[in-house]
C-alpha cells in the first residue's frame, strides 16, 4: 500500500467506523436500560394500584397466588402474553403469601429484605409488602408489543444513523485525503523536474498550514539552487577570464620570444616571472574554495591582535598605494581585546579586500583599515 491519499482515507473510515460504533452501543444500552426503568416504573404503580383494589375487595389477600398476574411489558388478553409475575406478596407481618420464583407461602421474609419491600396501602393502612425481585432474568419487553416495536424503531435509526455517518465520514475523508496527499504530490514531481534540471521550479503554495509550509520551502530550496547554480557558472566565467589574461600574456611573450620578434631582455622575463605569480596565485585561490566547499578547509586559531593584522596589511599595500597616488592608513583603539583567528586566512580575506580597494579607488583617494569593538566581537572595516 504505496499511496497516501487511501492510507488516509482508510485511517479516517476506520476511526469513524470505531467512534460511531461506541457511540451506537452506548446510545442503544442507554435506551434499552432508560426504557425499561420506565416501563418498570409504570409496571409497578399499576400492580400496587391492583394489588389494592383487591384487598380492599377481598379484605383479605386468600386466594391471591392462584390469581395470574401479568409482568412489565405484557397486556391482558390471551394467554401468551401473561405469565406469574417475578414478585414477592407477604402480609403485614412479612409472611409470604405469594412468592414467586423466591419464597415458598407461608415463609417469612427476612428482617433486612422486608425493608427493600414497597407497601401496599388501603386507606393509608398497610396491608401487605411487595418485593421486586427477578426483574433481571427477564425481557420487559416481550415480542410484538408496543413497547418492543418502540425499541426496534429506537434500534433501527441508530443503525441507520451509524450507516449514515460512516458513509459521510468515508466521504469526508476521500476528500481530506486527496486535500493533504495532493500537494504532496506536487511536491513529489517538482522534486523530479528539478533533478532533470530544471533548477528554480515553483509550486503552487495553496495553503498557510504544515503543507504549505512545505510547499514554500521546496520553493525557496528551489530558488536558492538556481541562484547558486547561476553564481557558480559566473564565478567559472570570471576564473576562467581571470585565467586567460595572465596565460594570455605568457604565452604571447614566449611565442615572440621564439619567432625572434622580441629580443630577450630582463624587463620581458620579469614580466613573465609576475604573471606566472599571478597565475600560481589564483590557482591557489581555486584550491582554497574548493577546500571551503568541500567542508576541509582547516583553520589554526590563536589570539592576535587586530590592530597588528590591519598594519600588516597596510604595510603590504603601502607600495602600490604610493604608485597610485593613494593614500592607506589604519584607525584602531589599543584598548582592542585580542581576537581568537587564523592569521594566514584573515590576511588572506584583508589582502583581497584591500587589492580590490587599490583596483576601484580613483588616484588622490584614501583607503582606511579600521578596527573597533561591537557588541559581541571586534568589527574590521576596509573602506576607500
Amino acid at each position: 500500500m504505496r499511496s497516501l491519499s487511501l492510507k488516509l482515507t482508510l485511517a479516517f473510515l476506520f476511526v469513524s467506523i470505531v467512534g460511531v460504533a461506541l457511540i451506537a452501543i452506548v446510545v442503544r444500552q442507554q435506551t434499552q436500560r432508560e426504557f425499561d426503568q420506565f416501563v418498570l416504573d409504570r409496571y409497578q404503580v399499576d400492580l400496587l394500584d391492583e394489588l389494592s383494589a383487591y384487598y380492599e375487595q377481598n379484605d383479605s389477600w386468600h386466594g391471591f397466588n392462584a390469581i395470574v398476574m401479568r409482568a412489565p411489558g405484557r397486556r391482558p388478553g390471551t394467554g401468551a402474553n401473561v405469565y406469574p409475575a417475578p414478585i414477592t406478596l407477604t402480609d403485614v407481618d412479612g409472611r409470604v403469601v405469594f412468592g414467586g420464583r423466591r419464597y415458598e407461602a407461608g415463609q417469612q421474609v427476612p428482617r433486612d429484605e422486608l425493608d427493600k419491600a414497597v407497601p401496599v396501602e388501603v386507606d393509608e393502612e398497610t396491608v401487605g409488602w411487595v418485593l421486586f425481585t427477578g426483574f433481571g432474568d427477564q425481557s420487559l419487553q416481550p415480542p410484538e408489543s408496543p413497547e418492543s416495536r418502540f425499541l426496534e424503531g429506537i434500534n433501527r435509526a441508530i443503525l441507520f444513523g451509524a450507516v449514515g455517518a460512516v458513509i459521510i465520514a468515508l466521504l469526508l475523508g476521500i476528500l481530506l485525503a486527496r486535500t493533504i496527499s495532493g500537494p504532496v504530490r506536487e511536491v513529489t514531481a517538482a522534486t523530479k523536474i528539478v533533478a532533470g534540471g530544471d533548477l528554480g521550479y515553483q509550486v503552487p503554495v495553496r495553503t498557510k498550514d504544515e503543507i504549505g509550509e512545505l510547499a514554500a520551502s521546496f520553493n525557496q530550496m528551489s530558488a536558492d539552487l538556481a541562484q547558486a547554480t547561476e553564481h557558480r557558472r559566473q564565478m567559472t566565467a570570471d576564473i576562467a577570464h581571470d585565467l586567460r589574461t595572465p596565460l594570455s600574456v605568457i604565452l604571447g611573450y614566449m611565442e615572440a620570444l621564439s619567432t625572434g620578434k622580441l629580443q630577450p631582455t630582463p624587463e620581458t622575463f620579469d614580466v613573465m616571472y609576475a604573471k606566472g605569480q599571478h597565475l600560481q596565485h589564483l590557482i591557489d585561490d581555486l584550491r582554497i574554495l574548493a577546500l571551503a566547499d568541500a567542508g576541509e578547509l582547516t583553520l589554526t586559531r590563536r589570539p592576535v591582535e587586530a590592530r597588528a593584522l590591519l598594519e600588516h596589511t597596510a604595510l603590504a599595500y603601502q607600495v602600490l598605494a604610493q604608485e597610485k597616488d593613494l593614500q592607506i592608513s589604519v584607525e584602531s583603539p589599543d584598548s582592542l581585546p585580542l581576537i581568537d583567528v587564523d592569521p594566514e586566512r584573515i590576511s588572506q580575506v584583508l589582502n583581497n579586500l584591500v587589492s580590490n580597494a587599490l583596483r576601484h579607488t580613483p588616484e588622490g583617494g584614501r583607503i582606511v583599515l579600521s578596527a573597533a569593538n561591537g557588541e559581541t566581537a571586534v568589527l574590521l572595516k576596509i573602506c576607500d
